[in-house]
């Protein structure tokens, strides 16, 4: 039959991730709107556009190639973003899921820097490692994008390298053209150290709050 990718409700204390349906769409053309500055490297959808983004995303996902979430601030029980495990690979067996990406990944500017980030990765690393027991999670961004590339290593994972014209390119011009990719991931092995250091961090946000 095959390993069947399907995300369940994810819960944390900042966040909660849950699949993403169309009745999550006015909350996210709300959030894609609130400042477009952090967004130079990411495709977000304009608030017209989500609608559509959100039958794109169910559409992979019903093709077996992503489960989709949609970010949930406990604080606000509003949605502020969107996530999803993507690409999944089953290397030694059908059956058993190896490798998976975490990616089409946003959060409005608001809900930057809240902590928000650190643990819907949590949930989402648990889930792969302790759940579908993976031997690998990789995450990727533009090469030029600083902030995105902070934000992975902060998490945990480690850097890998540069694709050379690995995807396309969403940065405002250059619409057509490819981009570099930096690669970053976790693997089994570093998951336990990768874990206490990401519920420490989360911890701290959540002591703030």
């Amino acid at each position: 039959m095959g390993f069947e990718l399907k995300g369940p409700v994810l819960e944390g204390a900042l966040v909660r991730l849950e699949p993403l349906e169309h009745r999550h769409a006015a909350d996210l053309a709300t959030a894609a709107e609130e400042d477009r500055g952090t967004y130079e490297f990411t495709w977000v959808p304009r608030a017209h556009e989500v609608g559509g983004y959100i039958d794109a995303q169910l559409a992979r996902a019903a093709a077996g190639r992503l489960a989709p979430y949609a970010q949930i601030s406990r604080a606000t029980g509003r949605a502020v973003g969107a996530t999803s495990f993507w690409d999944p690979r089953c290397w030694l067996s059908e059956d058993r899921l190896d490798a998976i990406e975490i990616g089409f990944t946003w959060l409005a500017r608001p809900a930057q820097g809240t902590g928000i980030n650190a643990e819907a990765k949590l949930l989402l690393f648990r889930h792969a490692f302790e759940e579908w027991h993976v031997s690998r999670v990789d995450l990727k961004t533009d090469a030029r994008n600083a902030r995105s590339r902070a934000a992975i290593q902060s998490v945990g994972a480690r850097f890998e390298g540069i694709l050379r014209n690995w995807s396309r390119s969403w940065a405002p011009g250059e619409e057509g053209r490819l981009r570099d990719s930096a690669i970053f991931s976790v693997t089994a092995e570093e998951w336990p150290e990768c874990r206490e250091r990401l519920e420490a961090r989360v911890e701290g946000f959540v002591a703030r709050v």
